[in-house]
């Protein structure tokens, strides 16, 4: 099985020091993220730049009985894994950046409902305001 560890990120206490990791680009999420920017009429939306600024490691495994697939591993600065997975339907199709970039926005897109699920806990507790 063949790893690529393609973006590296060092954190250290929550910052990271070597700046922001070089991301695969992302067109049909950031088409998506705009177009939910338009009709945005409050603070509280799960926007995609604060999901990558979340981002702190990226690994890419193309396994070796299936090397055109591509399965990636992005860890979280809080620790946490998304796994995303890409793969032509013809094996002769199989085109190493694209898998990378497909690969890689499945598995953000299982972060977003995840970053929704916090802001509504946030406003949630907001609204029920102090326990006594």
């Amino acid at each position: 099985m063949g790893i690529v560890t393609r973006y590296l990120a060092i954190w250290h206490n929550g910052v990271n020091v070597m700046g922001q990791p070089v991301l695969p680009e992302t067109p049909s999420l950031d088409e998506a993220d705009a177009a939910s920017a338009v009709v945005q009429k409050t603070l509280n939306r799960a926007e995609l730049s604060k999901i990558k600024d979340k981002v702190e490691h990226i690994d890419f495994i193309n396994p070796e009985r299936h090397p055109h697939m591509t399965i990636c591993l992005v860890t979280m600065i809080n620790g946490f894994v998304l796994v995303g997975k890409s793969a032509p339907a013809d094996p002769a199709n199989y085109n190493e950046e694209l898998g990378y970039r497909f690969s890689f926005e499945d598995a953000l897109r299982q972060a977003w409902p995840l970053e929704a699920y916090l802001i509504r806990e946030r406003l949630t507790a907001e609204a029920e305001g102090p326990v006594d």
